[in-house]
């Protein structure tokens, strides 16, 4: 924990800035008399949050890192503003933060880093480099055939910013390019340059499978056993969006059984990833620790719009309000 002293009483709690750059990425010094305390690790169950967020005004919250219930935001008397990165924190209770009386802003994220993210996973998936470069380390040579992509099909799970993005690279690497959601349409597909298809020939015949949604009650366990079951042996796997969509249990059995033949993903059911889970001890999964967002760019948007956010907020004028 460290913390940036100025002279007014006011106070602000920086959660979850596991890299230690905060306080470097924008002016807080410009909040003048303002006291901010900076948390670098996971502040850990309940009652902990609440003892050690009682004293602030003022919270930013990095986008789904700490839950912030309703079981703990009715127990901060003293906080007033909520600032998250990102317009939108499934980890938030936005209708207990109103009853509470604390106003919720946001701020805006780069459209382009979690797709370059997702690429980064497919490719590195795809020819093995992250065995390859242990290996290299170790004293081997080569020791696994590489996917190549091209001609292949990618698989979207998701057609929105992100996916769309995705997708656009996926053709301009010439593979096919097919996506399914909920929602979409063959018109909304064409417009990206895509097919649209049923789930089920999307998860049989793609050999990229790649998830871009938002977390809810209707995308939580989408990717079940039933579902994997449908994917080719030969199908990576790819989940940059958030880990519950896909059910843990039945992605490690799938494995097990060869029924798919690798996972590459940056989210999970638990963050940060416990050091005893199943994924750090395999080859065939590829992990990464939710760094989809994190990128020079966008943590200069994020804390810098924060910055802005408060001012505004103190100056009684608050914008980016969710």
């Amino acid at each position: 924990m460290t913390q940036h002293r100025s002279t007014a009483p006011s106070r602000i709690a920086v959660l979850d800035d596991y890299l230690g750059i905060a306080l470097g990425m924008a002016p807080w010094g410009s909040l003048d008399g303002m006291t901010v305390t900076v948390f670098r690790e996971p502040i850990g169950d309940e009652e902990r949050l609440v003892a050690a967020l009682a004293p602030f005004e003022i919270v930013c919250a990095m986008r789904e890192r700490t839950p912030l219930p309703a079981s703990v935001l009715s127990r901060l008397p003293a906080l007033r503003l909520l600032v998250t990165s990102g317009m939108q924190n499934a980890a938030i209770d936005l209708d207990a933060a109103r009853a509470a009386g604390i106003v919720v802003c946001g701020t805006a994220s780069s459209p382009a880093a979690t797709a370059e993210m997702t690429w980064a996973l497919i490719l590195a998936a795809a020819r093995h480099v992250a065995v390859h470069d242990r290996g290299m380390r170790e004293g081997a040579w080569q020791r696994h055939l590489g996917m190549g992509l091209a001609g292949r099909r990618l698989g979207v799970i998701g057609l929105g910013r992100n996916g769309s993005r995705v997708a656009q690279i996926g053709l301009a690497l010439g593979m096919d390019v097919v996506a399914w959601s909920q929602n979409l349409t063959p018109e909304r597909a064409a417009e990206v340059g895509v097919t649209s298809v049923t789930k089920d020939e999307l998860l049989a015949t793609s050999e990229v499978v790649t998830i871009h949604l938002r977390l809810s009650e209707r995308t939580a366990g989408l990717l079940d056993r039933a579902a994997l079951a449908r994917m080719r042996p030969t199908a990576i796997l790819v989940n940059t969006s958030r880990g519950p969509i896909v059910d843990e249990a039945a992605l490690l059995e799938a494995l097990d059984a060869r029924r798919i033949a690798l996972a590459a993903l940056d989210v999970y059911d638990v963050e940060p990833l416990p050091v005893d889970h199943p994924f750090r001890r395999r080859e065939d999964v590829l992990i990464t620790p939710h760094t989809g967002y994190v990128t020079d760019e966008n943590m200069e948007r994020f804390y810098g719009q924060t910055v802005e956010n408060i001012a505004a907020y103190l100056a009684g004028s608050p914008i980016r309000v969710l």
